[in-house]
């Protein structure tokens, strides 16, 4: 019994170590070191205006250290910022793409994508047109204007995805997840749930269609697709008035008309009383109706399958190259790895422990920056009331003498921080990486 013991103890230790073999992880960037990331990650110099990031929590979050990410800090910018590691393949192995982002600034217009670069991508000058084997993640640009971009680079050419895939547009963090597996399939998920899947050649314009129309083929021409048609059996009534206006009986020809001169004399018109409308045939099933033709398809000839879709080779740079009208965007928790499960677990532990607490905060937040609007509308509304009735110009030294003592705005996010901790006391969020 014991030695029973011994060996299933043994084999799950082996078990263990043979999935810890399989896992693997290329790039996981947590932003956990401080200022540390800027030794791993390079500023793009194609363009002196590059739009600059910056590593914060924002201005709501679960833990303001954990939380911190890289944040997009000038508005109406290109950015260019990407981070090397190890070239990878992922030819027979599953590849998967996940990071978080929050729109906290409430984006109008921008990217919130990230690309994948060969290893061959000079870094300090990587720029939209640099070489690419995929863009993922959330595009946005003006109302109901948004979606997930699964772009994908195959034989010099680049393909969008066919689904329009929605992306979530509030301010709370999200987490996006770009699964590609060796049987040619993918998977997209938001927030760890499923929002897209199916086959690589289905989705993407990768070959030309397995199937096409017979170019022979030709509809019968008595082919009879009506499903309904007019009575050929119905005859309009006899008395059936459909003159909406009839010529007045009454009416009389002038006596000093002169058919020479004036031209034929046609009395005036009046409604008819008896006018039932225009008469139609009444509609009844077509006896004849065949359904619809379907153009018959043949295999296309100049379909071949190809086995290498979505094989990328030298995998070695992730970017964030992008352009946003309004900044504010923070971009974290980077994790490229072959192992789904682990990909998931990673989520939970980092997006799935923020997201409670942080939407509570974002809620207070909101409601501090309503009621503060309100303050300062009403100010301006009594302000505006006195000048009015300031005949000798009084207010306007006493509203000089109010912008010298009014303080500025930095104690603002501290008010909202010490307001958000008072409510939430009892809430204790432990985020310790088990992974």
């Amino acid at each position: 019994m014991m030695k029973m013991h011994l060996l299933l103890r043994l084999l799950l230790v082996i078990s263990t170590l043979a999935a810890q073999e399989q896992r693997r992880v290329y790039l996981r960037e947590e932003f956990e070191d401080g200022d540390g990331w800027k030794k791993r990650w390079v500023e793009s110099k194609h363009q002196p205006d590059y739009g600059k990031f910056q590593l914060t929590a924002g201005k709501f979050y679960g833990d303001k250290e954990k939380d911190k990410g890289l944040q997009t800090s000038e508005d109406a910018k290109f950015y260019a910022l990407s981070t090397r590691f190890k070239p990878f393949s992922n030819v027979n192995e599953t590849l998967v793409v996940q990071f978080s982002v929050k729109h906290e600034q409430g984006i109008d217009c921008g990217g919130g994508y990230v690309k994948l670069f060969p290893a061959s991508l000079n870094q300090e000058d990587m720029h939209s047109e640099s070489k690419y084997y995929i863009m993922f993640g959330p595009d946005i640009c003006g109302f109901g204007n948004n979606k997930v971009q699964v772009i994908l680079h195959h034989q010099g050419k680049y393909h969008e995805n066919n689904k329009t895939i929605k992306c979530r547009v509030n301010k709370d963090t999200h987490l996006y997840t770009l699964i590609i597996r060796p049987n040619a399939t993918y998977e997209v998920k938001i927030d760890n749930e499923q929002v897209a899947f199916g086959e690589l050649e289905d989705d993407w314009d990768f070959l030309p269609p397995r199937k096409i129309k017979d170019p022979y083929a030709r509809k019968p021409r008595k082919w009879d697709e009506r499903l309904q048609i007019e009575d050929p059996d119905d005859k309009k009534p006899e008395d059936w008035e459909d003159f909406e206006f009839i010529p007045d009986p009454e009416a009389k020809k002038p006596d000093d008309w002169n058919e020479a001169m004036d031209g034929e004399w046609e009395g005036p018109l009046i409604p008819n009383l008896k006018y039932k409308g225009q008469w139609k045939p009444r509609i009844i099933d077509n006896p004849n109706y065949q359904g619809e033709w379907i153009h018959p398809e043949i295999d296309n000839p100049k379909y071949k399958p190809d086995p290498t879709i979505c094989h990328y080779y030298n995998i070695s740079v992730l970017g964030l190259d992008l352009w946003q009208v309004k900044s504010g965007s923070i971009f974290d928790n980077f994790l490229l790895t072959n192992d789904e499960e682990f990909a998931e677990e990673v989520g939970n532990k980092t997006w799935g422990m923020r997201k409670d607490i942080e939407k509570q905060w974002r809620e207070l937040y909101e409601e501090m920056e309503k009621k503060k609007e309100a303050e300062e509308a009403k100010k301006r509304k009594e302000k505006e009331e006195a000048k009015k009735d300031d005949i000798w110009g009084l207010e306007e030294e006493d509203d000089e003498e109010d912008l010298d003592e009014e303080p500025g705005n930095d104690g603002q996010e501290g008010d909202a921080e010490r307001a958000f901790l008072g409510k939430n006391e009892e809430i204790h969020v432990d985020q310790k990486d088990e992974l």
